[in-house]
């Protein structure tokens, strides 16, 4: 299993960098950038690859609609050029409140506006013919009677270094997730619990497994949450740990979204807590974050995330490695957080 971690879009950018180049050394495979609408992750990206050497550097996420198919191919094409080889391009769909109210672009056909950008992309990273594509979002050359008339086919100039460069899918909903089983490279989701993810996302998972191509290698999963190992985490300490992601799983439970449009809360009923899903969006919803908070079930924040002593994290490791999971992505919280990976690094290697 490989290590990942996100770089927060609201932190101090260098001293993330810095640290980044700290715990390359010490094990660390995978550095996310969001991007969201905060600072865009491309520039960011183009940093890090400047200041490492090893660690893989990916989007997590840019978004399907605030650049085009073919832009989104090039920028990934140029930070795989300067991190020689090493970018991951994570794509996802966002939602109607920043793709509308900040893009000003609708919000719709996200499932197949994301395949045809992972078609799109990968046609112009083969350069095997200049580009054409007709799709049902995604048009290219322009058809006849849109634009001017003069648009031509065209071939990335550049050799990529690589022709496939992974390409990963934050996909949530059942026909999206079947899609990335079925031709992403990679998948994201959220708040994954490794004994209840089946009740989620199995059916659409194996329904896209058994369309995948022989031509892609197995589909690798990244999911994890926090990380604190330490022996003095006995049962109270490690809830006292797990409480800090109350208001984060408040807020995308019960915020990101209205009522009968909230991914995260659909996903929190079909985890089976469906009573806590209603409760938490109606607190939430009235402005009363700090109830909606105190309502997020304990075995949720316990199970998706890794807060404990080091024999306790080795077993739940063991459960995301049965799950399917790949890379494990993880926000070290702890007062070391290059201490954290160096552990985590060596538990990995004793399973």
């Amino acid at each position: 299993m490989k290590i990942s971690m996100m770089i927060n879009y609201i932190s101090d950018f260098q001293t993330s960098a810095k640290r980044v180049v700290e715990l390359e050394k010490v094990g660390l495979d995978m550095v996310w950038v969001a991007e969201a609408y905060s600072y865009d992750a491309i520039s960011q990206i183009g940093y890090l690859a400047a200041v490492t050497e090893r660690v893989q550097i990916g989007t997590g996420i840019i978004n399907v609609f605030s650049r085009t198919a073919a832009l989104t191919a090039m920028t990934a094409a140029g930070c795989d050029y300067v991190s020689n080889g090493r970018f991951v391009l994570g794509l996802g769909a966002s939602g109607p409140q920043v793709i509308e109210g900040f893009h000003g672009v609708p919000f719709v056909k996200t499932m197949q506006r994301t395949k045809e950008y992972i078609e799109v992309c990968r046609e112009v990273w083969r350069r095997e013919k200049p580009l054409s594509y007709d799709g049902k979002t995604v048009q290219i050359p322009l058809p006849a009677g849109q634009g001017t008339g003069l648009g031509k086919a065209l071939k990335l100039i550049n050799h990529p270094v690589r022709s496939e460069i992974p390409v990963w899918w934050a996909s949530l909903k059942d026909k999206s997730v079947e899609a990335t089983a079925e031709i992403a490279d990679g998948w994201m989701p959220i708040f994954f619990m490794p004994e209840k993810y089946q009740n989620v996302w199995g059916k659409s998972l194996k329904a896209g497994l058994a369309k995948r191509s022989s031509n892609l290698k197995q589909l690798d999963v990244s999911a994890g949450g926090m990380l604190h190992i330490d022996e003095s985490l006995t049962p109270t300490k490690q809830h006292e740990v797990l409480d800090f992601a109350r208001s984060s799983y408040a807020l995308y439970v019960g915020g990101m979204g209205a009522r009968g449009k909230n991914f995260y809360n659909d996903m929190c009923r079909d985890y089976g807590f469906e009573k806590e899903a209603v409760e938490i969006q109606d607190l939430y919803l009235d402005g009363k974050k700090k109830e909606a908070a105190a309502l997020i079930p304990s075995d949720w924040l316990e199970l998706s995330n890794l807060v404990g002593p080091r024999s306790y994290i080795k077993e739940r490791v063991g459960a995301f490695k049965e799950a399917g999971v790949t890379v494990l992505q993880v926000n070290p919280v702890g007062p070391d957080p290059v201490r954290e990976i160096e552990t985590l690094r060596s538990i990995l290697d004793e399973i």
